[in-house]
């Protein structure tokens, strides 16, 4: 099999798009990325990848069934002279055996993922991402010599609340196109276990129900911080997240909360609460607030333990004794506030640090403070790396991922790679124009 060049500094880069995030960010990033020189092309696998790509010649819908795509991928690679692979996500079954069979050919494997600081930021690596990131082999001490070079000030993250509409909107509105529009993709298989019209139906309910559940959730925060109990927070995630399917114990989220509340009955004060905060996202593909409650019932807990649906975290966390979560990038929010943390799953911020390793029992009783200076560090160190500031889904933040992401994806070297090295160029400073 012959090995292609993804050289960058090669003239003749070859980029192939695979499944991006809901929305035209891929068709923008394509955009740029042919300015700059390049060729690229998009394969789309359901309508709703086709109805966000805007040019028919460099399209190539993949209609076979799923064994046959590793033959079919080889066949593009080869064909077009593809020298870099992009995606978004690096675990649906499509994107993992992508990414092996471009690591084998010696291809450039380019990964987004939503920021592991959030809300105004998206992740950019090399190869992998979450639980497969580099950053799950870097101690804090590699990252403060690297940072040593780094003259300026770390980046602050911009108080903005992000594109959380205009996420939920193209979602709902790309599994609509997978529902009328696919008679070209009849063999497509979705990588989440819901049907794609279950999905659709719950991404347009989450969209119409808004407004109640932000009265919802308000009235049950201002309940839970009138009330003046010292709480601990279990911070949520979509159950078919990938971070959650993949780098962590559990099969259902149901598990991690039974956990939690076995930890919480057994260790914490008799005058503590517990508070779970769903996911922003979460869309009620499972009843969370009847399992909670059932959970809660069984341990004597009904009138300790509390739900309160998605939305922003800073009042709730601001007033928070602890935080524990799977592996939610929200806990990096817990971490900047000082809180302590327990996580039960992988996580790429799990450095001992700052991120509790005592058993649930005695974490609810006591937990250990996290060392700020540390991961003060490894926050700067993300923000010289993988966190790109911008966003996939609202025009502003589209602009500005773009002015950096496309650079770093011509760069020779990854940005962790050229920051560990010494080599990485000055990132510009941050301006948030409102």
């Amino acid at each position: 099999m012959p090995v292609l060049s993804s050289d960058p500094s090669d003239t003749n880069r070859v980029f192939l798009l695979l499944q991006g995030p809901h929305g035209p960010f891929f068709w923008s990033l394509g955009k740029m990325l042919k300015s700059a020189g390049a060729d690229v092309w998009r394969v789309g696998f359901n309508a709703g990848d086709r109805a966000f790509w805007f040019s028919k010649s460099s399209f190539i819908p993949y209609t076979d069934s799923p064994d046959a795509w590793p033959e079919r991928l080889e066949e593009i690679i080869s064909e077009k002279g593809v020298t870099d692979l992009v995606l978004y996500g690096d675990t649906r079954p499509v994107h993992a055996l992508a990414i092996e069979r471009a690591k084998a050919r010696g291809l450039t494997v380019h990964v987004f993922e939503e920021g592991y600081i959030r809300p105004y930021w998206v992740t950019y690596e090399r190869d992998g991402s979450n639980g497969h990131s580099v950053l799950m082999d870097l101690t804090v001490d590699e990252m403060s010599d690297a940072l040593n070079e780094i003259e300026h000030d770390p980046i602050e993250t911009p108080a903005l609340w992000g594109d959380m509409k205009e996420h939920i909107f193209y979602g709902a509105l790309y599994h609509w196109f997978v529902i009328f529009r696919n008679s070209s993709f009849k063999n497509y298989r979705g990588h989440r276990e819901l049907p794609v019209h279950r999905e659709f139906l719950l991404y347009f309910k989450r969209l119409m129900m808004m407004p109640t559940h932000w009265i919802s959730r308000a009235l049950r925060t201002r309940a839970i911080l009138g009330a003046g109990h010292p709480f601990h927070i279990a911070l949520l995630q979509i159950e078919h997240d990938t971070s959650f399917l993949f780098h962590s114990p559990y099969a259902t989220m149901t598990e991690f909360m039974a956990d939690v509340i076995d930890g919480f009955a057994k260790g914490a004060p008799k005058h503590h609460h517990l508070v779970f905060k769903a996911h922003p996202l979460e869309n009620d593909r499972r009843n969370l607030k009847h399992e909670i409650k059932r959970l809660a019932g069984e341990h004597g807990l009904q009138d300790r333990v509390h739900f309160v649906r998605g939305g922003k975290l800073q009042k709730l966390l601001s007033n928070a004794r602890s935080a524990v979560t799977v592996n939610s990038t929200a806990g990096q929010q817990a971490l900047w506030l000082g809180l302590p943390i327990r996580t039960l799953g992988s996580a790429v911020y799990n450095k001992p640090e700052f991120v509790s390793t005592q058993p649930l029992e005695e974490f609810f009783r006591a937990p250990t403070r996290p060392n700020a200076q540390a991961y003060s560090t490894y926050r700067h160190f993300l923000l010289e790396t993988s966190q790109v500031a911008g966003g996939f889904y609202s025009h502003r933040g589209r602009k500005r991922l773009l002015r950096l992401v496309v650079d770093l994806m011509l760069a020779k070297e990854s940005p962790d790679t050229a920051l560990l090295s010494g080599t990485a160029s000055p990132r510009p400073p941050l301006r948030l124009v409102k």
